[in-house]
């Protein structure tokens, strides 16, 4: 198994889900986290820009089996790329185990 951890736009967020859930990958958790990186973004405010450091994006976190590995990472490349400094990153984890809570159940099938 395989966690996939990728940090996108939020302006992105929708046609990833979207793609995710087309392709089997029902579960996963996000959260709305701020960067810093290479790119810089500009926040108008009464018509003056302010340039700041701070980014606003989305980390989503996923476990896979290995089989839906590169389907995953390819749905995120694919639909979370603008080609712009600052689409993101992603990064790829190996998983020794997982534990359905409920039942008590482990392994692979935990994921379904």
């Amino acid at each position: 198994m395989k966690k996939i951890e990728a940090i996108i736009r939020k302006s992105k967020y929708s046609a990833v889900k979207e793609a995710l859930h087309e392709i089997g990958v029902k579960f996963f958790s996000y959260w709305d986290v701020t960067g810093i990186g290479n790119e810089k973004e500009g926040h108008v405010y009464r018509g003056v820009t302010y340039s700041t450091s701070d980014i606003q994006r989305r980390y989503i976190s996923i476990v896979v089996n290995d089989d839906f590995e590169e389907p995953t990472i390819n749905v995120i490349l694919t639909y979370a790329a603008t080609g712009e400094v600052g689409d993101g990153k992603i990064f790829i984890s190996d998983v020794q185990e997982t534990y359905r809570i409920r039942t008590g159940e482990k392994g692979g099938d935990t994921l379904k």
